[in-house]
């Protein structure tokens, strides 16, 4: 999203801008120099996997002291841990940050002053509101667009059929009323079913979508959220298989990482040109629903296929 790619780059300004401060002051120190260097390179790994992020965290520690410049990029380091972290772990770090800063400039400076304790404080309580903010933000929107879709599909489904009915009774065709009816009941078994929590485990759940499934690594809770987000994307691919690929096997496969899990989902199909896919109109399972599913939760998709040569789709979601 927009804020993350801001917060990205912006740390590559202000460790850029740090670096050449200290070198203003100071003279090209290798020792922090290099450090600094060391930083910039770490750092992409810390955005892809939370096990790095301590690292990352570990190295700007050492750099602030010996530099307090370089505290400039707590800013991103702390919406960092807030993106990655739950927030009884994120808070305590972003409080060592602050403290790190606070006790770097407070080394170096001639005489004690507030202020080198009150902003680092400051800007770090309302990095926090902003980022709290905006995650209320981004939940009431998506509450709002689950309640427009519910009412969307209520309509397209389940009202329409009951004004069928109530118009074939009208005309006393009671035989089509009672198929419109059954009809009808169906979709509504089919609505709330994609509305219920995953029933067993999600490896159970992938076991009854398709035959063959392969499990990678020692399976661990995952949130509700992502396990209902995976198992979806599972029908939404089998379900293209079916409809478009002309497949005589599709196995699903996955993967527990410790720091993300991955589900890939690959047929013998006829393939396509992903480039050249484009999502019709109300379809409720496609390659841009899954896109958008996963990158609610942080993740990546991709897809590979070539006309002849069936498609390969994997998603990738973060388990921090």
């Amino acid at each position: 999203m927009w804020l993350h790619r801001a917060m990205h780059a912006g740390f590559y300004v202000l460790l850029t801008a740090s670096a050449a401060r200290y070198v203003a002051y100071h003279g090209a120190d290798l020792l922090v120099l290099g450090l600094a260097l060391a930083l910039g390179l770490v750092y992409p790994a810390s955005v892809r996997w939370t096990r790095a992020l301590p690292l990352v965290l570990a190295v700007w520690l050492v750099l602030v002291w010996l530099a307090p410049s370089f505290g400039w990029c707590a800013i991103p380091l702390f919406f960092q841990c807030l993106r990655q972290l739950r927030p009884r772990v994120a808070l305590p770090i972003a409080a060592v940050l602050t403290a790190a800063v606070v006790l770097a400039q407070i080394r170096l400076a001639a005489t004690f002053d507030w202020s080198l304790v009150l902003g680092p404080v400051g800007v770090a309580v309302l990095t926090a509101a902003v980022f709290f903010d905006r995650a209320r933000l981004l939940h009431e929107a998506g509450v709002l667009e689950e309640r427009q879709r519910l009412a969307r599909e209520i309509h397209d489904t389940l009202a329409q059929g009951f004004s069928s009915i109530n118009l074939l009774l009208s005309l006393g065709e009671t035989d089509k009323a009672a198929e419109v009816a059954r009809e009808n009941l169906g979709e509504a078994r089919r609505f709330v079913r994609d509305l219920s929590p995953i029933h067993g485990t999600l490896v159970d759940a992938l076991h009854r979508l398709c035959p063959h499934v392969e499990v990678d690594g020692d399976p661990y809770a995952l949130s509700v959220q992502t396990e209902v987000a995976l198992l979806r994307v599972a029908q939404g691919a089998v379900a293209n298989v079916a409809e478009h690929a002309a497949a005589s096997r599709v196995a699903i496969t996955l993967s527990y990482l410790g720091d993300a899990v991955t589900l890939d989902i690959v047929d013998d199909g006829r393939g396509f040109d992903p480039a050249e896919v484009k999502a019709a109109d109300g379809r409720g399972y496609g390659l841009a629903s899954i896109r958008g599913r996963i990158t609610e939760l942080g993740g990546t998709v991709s897809v590979e296929s070539a006309p002849g040569e069936g498609t390969a789709v994997a998603v990738t979601v973060p388990t921090p």
